[in-house]
């Protein structure tokens, strides 16, 4: 009877979607620690935690995004923008919260334009959010010429290098905005449209459902997403640097297909974003503590991404 109940238990857990992601992170974790003994130490997991954070709640954004058949490439450079707003505010003498509405005011109008370009004028996601990566880039550019900003209040440098509980804020932010996206997405009608959208685009609008609308939103919350950690990031490296988020969309993109999204829409979870950045992290760290060359980091992470949607054109056949 004991041994019966232990594989319904082994089998419920094994039923979701996640379980053999989830397997493969903690395969991973264990096989890092071999090679590295100290990716185990408080310190080390400590720093882990926090990068994974940050690239878990970009990718959060683009799972809204990826859920409907779309792709969103221009979260870096709305990450750097949302930056240089809010620091270049807090600099000029603004208050700090204030600073912060404006930076993530501007992830969210960035958003807007890449929501209204795809679904109003009908231009493919993957050149409107192209164009919005090099436009938002170039403004950062023309700003600060370059530069970093700096003369960042010594209060807000608590939101990215301070702690709570022992565990650093920025996991505080994730844990959070994981709760309310996993609300969104399993508990709204809007999370189960999103959902039909990318199932069935036509379909679900042929039903009555606003798909336009919709679509326009996913991208402002994408905006969001993107804009807080552009704004934490500030606060983690005391400025706000012209290049931050470079690369930071396929991180986001490769988090997101890891953790079992499919590109083509319709299924994925936050639950499964945050083992795939935990997944990105981990190799990353395991890499670094492992004295492998940088460049390899790159390669490893194109390769997986290569890996994940193999699979998953796989399992949609």
């Amino acid at each position: 009877m004991v041994a019966q109940e232990k594989k319904s238990i082994l089998a419920t857990l094994f039923s979701y979607r996640e379980s053999a992601i989830f397997l493969a992170l903690i395969i991973l974790m264990a096989t890092v620690t071999i090679f590295a003994p100290n990716f185990m130490s408080g310190s080390n997991l400590y720093l882990v935690s926090r990068q994974i954070s940050f690239v878990a709640v970009v990718a959060f954004g683009e799972l809204f995004v990826i859920l409907t058949g779309g792709i969103d490439l221009s979260v870096g450079s709305v990450m750097g923008l949302s930056g240089v707003v809010a620091a270049g505010a807090m600099a000029g003498g603004q208050s700090i919260i204030l600073s912060v509405l404006l930076g993530l005011a501007t992830g969210i109008a960035l958003g807007l334009i890449n929501g209204l370009l795809i679904s109003y004028v009908r231009i493919a996601p993957f050149i409107a959010t192209l164009g919005m990566l090099s436009f938002a880039r170039g403004v950062i550019l023309i700003v600060t010429k370059g530069w970093p900003i700096t003369n960042i209040p010594k209060p807000f440098l608590i939101v990215g290098q301070g702690d709570f509980l022992s565990l650093p804020i920025p996991l505080w932010v994730m844990i959070v905005l994981a709760a309310v996206a996993h609300f969104l997405l399993s508990r709204t009608a809007f999370g189960r449209r999103t959902y039909a959208i990318g199932g069935n685009e036509q379909a679900t609008f042929l039903s009555g459902i606003n798909v336009k609308k919709i679509k326009v939103f996913l991208y402002m919350i994408s905006g969001f997403m993107a804009s807080v950690v552009g704004i934490i990031l500030i606060a983690r490296f005391n400025s706000a640097q012209a290049d931050t988020g470079t690369g930071w969309e396929l991180d986001a993109i490769a988090a997101a297909v890891i953790g079992g999204t499919s590109l083509s829409g319709g299924s994925g979870s936050i639950f499964g974003v945050i083992i795939g950045a935990a997944i990105m992290g981990v190799i990353r760290n395991g890499l670094v503590l492992m004295r492998v060359s940088p460049y390899w980091q790159t390669a490893v992470i194109g390769i997986i991404i290569v890996l994940a949607a193999v699979l998953d054109r796989i399992k949609n056949k």
